[in-house]
Order: C-alpha cells, then sequence, then structure tokens
C-alpha cells in the first residue's frame, strides 16, 4: 500500500495552525480572566478605524513546515546523499515557509476605537472586529482586566 506521506503531514499541519486561532474581540475572555473583578469606565465614541492584528507566530508553523519540507525534499533525487541533502533543503524551506503561512493564517481583522472618557481623556483600544459597529458618539463601556482592556455595550 503506497501513502502520500507529504499530504499527510501538510493535513497534521493545517489541523495544528486551525487550533492557533483565537478570538481577539470585545466578547472573548481568556480562562485567566473569568471569575476576576474587571473595572468599568464609561466613555463616548470617538472615531473607529479597520486595522489588521498581526498573526501569532509560535514554532508550531515552522515545525510543521520544516517536517513537510523534509519529507517532500527527502523524495527528491534517488537515494543516498542526495535524499540527505534534499530532506535538510527542504526541511529549512519548510520552515520558513511554514512560519509565514502560519501568521497569515492567523491574521484577523480588527478596529481601533478611540474613545473621550467623562473626565475628557482619550484612550484607543484595537480588538477583533466581531460586526459590532461602533458609531461615533455611541457611548459604551471600557471593561478593563489585568491585561487587557476591552469596548462594550
Amino acid at each position: 500500500m503506497h501513502t502520500n506521506k507529504p499530504l499527510i503531514v501538510l493535513f497534521a499541519a493545517a489541523s495544528l495552525l486551525a487550533g492557533c486561532a483565537s478570538s481577539l474581540g470585545g466578547d472573548a475572555y481568556s480562562r485567566d480572566e473569568a471569575r476576576r473583578e474587571m473595572r468599568v469606565e464609561f466613555a463616548t465614541v470617538d472615531s473607529v478605524r479597520i486595522v489588521q492584528i498581526e498573526g501569532t507566530k509560535t514554532s508550531i508553523g515552522s515545525v510543521a513546515g520544516a517536517a513537510i519540507g523534509g519529507v517532500a525534499g527527502s523524495s527528491v533525487g534517488g537515494g543516498g546523499k542526495s535524499s540527505t541533502v534534499g530532506a535538510v533543503v527542504g526541511a529549512v524551506v519548510g520552515g520558513v515557509a511554514g512560519s509565514a503561512v502560519e501568521e497569515v493564517a492567523t491574521r484577523r481583522q480588527g478596529i481601533e476605537i478611540t474613545v473621550k472618557l467623562d473626565n475628557g481623556e482619550y484612550r484607543a483600544i484595537v480588538q477583533q472586529d466581531e460586526g459590532e459597529n461602533f458609531q461615533q458618539g455611541e457611548r459604551v463601556r471600557l471593561v478593563k482586566g489585568s491585561s487587557a482592556t476591552r469596548v462594550t455595550r
């Protein structure tokens, strides 16, 4: 029975990358934030603009890409030294490509919400765009945890 090893490794890598995506929106809380007291301030939306939130850059993409590249590269040549060189080159190129693929696959569209607090100060908060459609002049809440602030209604 002939198996297509590069295809199996590629499928495994794609599954790992899909698991890396997480929400950075106003309605998403980490496990550490649950059941913790947070400070709430009220503000008025001054402006909203679309931004990009860069993707994650963990070693998962590099390792998966190196594995795929190594397997694919080892099939180059007729065996022996040329297969070894092909595996090494394939692993290096695959690692670089895998890292880039991971960053692009986990990149998200975000919004930068600039608000004016009741005391006259301005703050800007970036969060994932989840279709909240905040409008200039709208009253919102800033929910402040120990590591993050989010804008909600």
